[in-house]
């Protein structure tokens, strides 16, 4: 697809905002973008340092305990008692999967791809890479009888925070199975659930056994370690599901040399084993997200969602770029909901990932 035909990098129409924003005497605080500020775990640097001598080629699938753990990791904390480990494989970062999945499973011209009204812009960039038609829709009855060859569903959601609960997403599996449509399901912040959880589960995934009945077939559960980690610089991900479905992947990904590098494969490995890393940056998170909240609900503004994830969906019921200008004579720079579809044209989306420092700085301008 030539580069032309992508839509403009949503970030780029926030250059006025930010510097406004860094005009201000006590300097920005951005919390436009959910980049993790905080120091990678201590277990996991040490993962890559000891696997840092890496002469060879690492394997594309995943070495097996690799793959052993990731399973593990699904049957302890996502309710997926099924997960065969040989239906696993590492990922580049996620953004890569969910920019290149459409291609990499053939889609293209007369295909369409299913995406979330309220979307992560890049599940529309992907389904144009591949030369597909990207239909965003807030509800299955609006795709008719013309159902996409691929559906992306994102619980919990980027920007607004949403969780779908188990009820939802077994009709989703079950409408997908009856139309032959793959269900690809973005995660990624599903160790970051707000809500009170009796079962102390993370919210529910897709190949949950509940949902999918005990099988697989036709469903992809995608997951990036950046969030729950402090990752983002390694590209930690990884994606489970139908085992026919990962193996056509790792056949094309063989061919374009998409390989997660020694070292990292060794971090995600470690990481889906250590449980008390992501309890502890969770709390971090919650005390940001407190803070922030309060402050935002004294300045009267209100907040949708938001039950999970790193991001506060928030409101003053006007135009999202007004919202943006105010927050930036404070010297605040968010996101602004349109980035994410029409349905986002009221909303701005407030990211936890700031220093302490720095959410406290945010939290005492928008009430002062």
């Amino acid at each position: 697809m030539p580069v032309a035909d992508l839509p403009d990098f949503p970030w780029d129409s926030l250059t006025a905002a930010k510097a406004k924003a860094g005009s201000h005497p006590d300097g920005i605080v951005d919390l436009s973008v959910g980049t993790p500020v905080d120091p990678t775990p201590q277990v996991l640097q040490d993962a890559l340092v000891a696997a840092a001598d890496a002469p060879g080629y690492p394997q594309v699938w995943g070495t097996p305990d690799l793959r052993a753990a990731v399973a593990g990791w699904f049957a302890r904390r996502r309710n997926a008692s099924g997960v065969d480990p040989d239906s696993v494989m590492p990922v580049i970062g996620t953004k890569e999967l969910v920019a290149w999945l459409p291609t990499l499973l053939g889609l293209g011209a007369g295909s369409s791809v299913g995406i979330p009204e309220l979307a992560y812009p890049t599940y529309d960039v992907g389904a144009r890479i591949a030369g597909a038609t990207p239909r965003a829709a807030a509800s299955l009855l609006q795709f008719g009888p013309m159902a996409p060859k691929l559906l992306w569903i994102n619980t919990p959601a980027n920007p607004h925070g949403q969780v779908l609960p188990v009820d939802h997403l077994k009709k989703v599996v079950a409408w997908a199975r009856r139309r032959g449509v793959i269900v690809a399901s973005d995660e990624c912040y599903a160790e970051l659930d707000w809500r009170e959880d009796p079962d102390g589960l993370t919210t529910p995934s897709i190949l949950d056994d509940r949902i999918c009945g005990g099988s697989h077939e036709g469903l992809l559960a995608v997951y990036s370690l950046s969030k729950q980690s402090n990752l983002a610089g390694y590209r930690a991900g990884f994606v489970a599901g139908d085992a026919a479905l990962v193996q056509r992947l790792v056949q094309v990904r063989k061919h374009a040399g998409m390989i997660v590098p020694w070292p990292v494969q060794r971090v995600i490995h470690a990481a889906v084993q250590d449980d008390e890393h992501v309890a502890v940056q969770k709390q971090i998170y919650a005390a940001r997200r407190a803070e922030l909240k309060t402050a935002l609900l004294q300045a009267d503004w209100r907040i949708d969602y938001s039950d999970a994830g790193l991001y506060l969906w928030a409101t003053q019921g006007k135009p999202c770029r007004e919202s943006i200008d105010e927050l930036a004579e404070r010297g605040i720079l968010a996101a602004p909901g349109d980035f994410y579809g029409a349905a986002g044209a009221q909303h701005v989306r407030i990211a936890l990932t700031a220093t302490d420092e720095r959410i406290s700085a945010a939290a005492k301008r928008l009430t002062s």
